[in-house]
């Protein structure tokens, strides 16, 4: 049974959603302000988390900022409906991926099931022995590991799978439409950035690990390739 934490103030709306959720074979705990999230997130104990943005005291943009400081712990974002700048800064601070408030318990589910379906990927092509190595990276889908040059690469669950789903493509473009379906489990939707920010992050964190050149090209139309040294 996946352990799911819910950090919302919004009583009425934590109550349906953990009804919801446990109805569907979840395990739920609440907290309703992002200091105890925070707290009851880095506990080691749960598989995802779903974090409100607009919350008081400690809202959900620096909850999410604390909880990515000492874990990549899955993080699904509940954003106001319309609101992108809210959601790009939460992808930016790597949060997985949003839903927009108001959301049905059913939609919100369906999310934070294509998350968990994605952490724990069962391949049989590749033991946790045998990586899949393209170039100077190195990943290992069955332990959610990464390294570049032999050093770890850190990567949020969505990043993990999107720069897996590049590097078993290596060579070819791949489409947003096909990283959106393989990576985060749904389809691209209209004037959805978050492909393009999580590579965006990608390309960061390689490159603080001391690569001069990004892997990772945008192709004019296509979408995006690793490119294979």
């Amino acid at each position: 049974m996946s352990k799911v934490l819910l950090i919302d103030d919004d009583i009425e709306l934590v109550d349906m959603l953990k009804e919801y959720l446990e109805q569907e074979k979840f395990e739920v705990r609440v907290a309703y302000d992002g200091e105890s999230g925070v707290a009851e997130a880095l506990t080691n104990q749960y598989a995802i988390v779903v974090l409100d943005v607009m919350m008081p005291r400690l809202n959900g943009l620096e909850t999410l900022r604390r909880i990515r400081a000492k874990s990549n712990l899955p993080v699904l974002m509940l954003t106001a409906k319309g609101d992108d700048t809210d959601r790009i800064i939460g992808l930016e601070l790597g949060a997985d991926d949003y839903v927009p408030k108001p959301c049905t318990p059913r939609e919100l589910t369906a999310r934070v099931r294509a998350i968990l379906r994605r952490t724990v990927i069962d391949n049989p092509d590749h033991s946790p022995y045998s990586p899949l190595a393209v170039g100077a990276l190195s990943m290992w889908p069955e332990q959610r590991r990464a390294t570049w040059s032999g050093r770890p690469l850190e990567l949020t669950s969505s990043e993990f799978n999107l720069l897996e789903v590049l590097a078993r493509n290596a060579g070819k473009p791949v489409s947003k439409q096909h990283l959106s379906e393989q990576g985060l489990g749904r389809p691209l939707a209209r004037f959805d950035r978050n492909i393009d920010v999580h590579l965006s992050s990608i390309r960061q964190k390689i490159s603080t690990l001391g690569s001069d050149k990004s892997c990772i090209q945008t192709v004019y139309r296509l979408g995006y390739q690793f490119i294979k040294e």
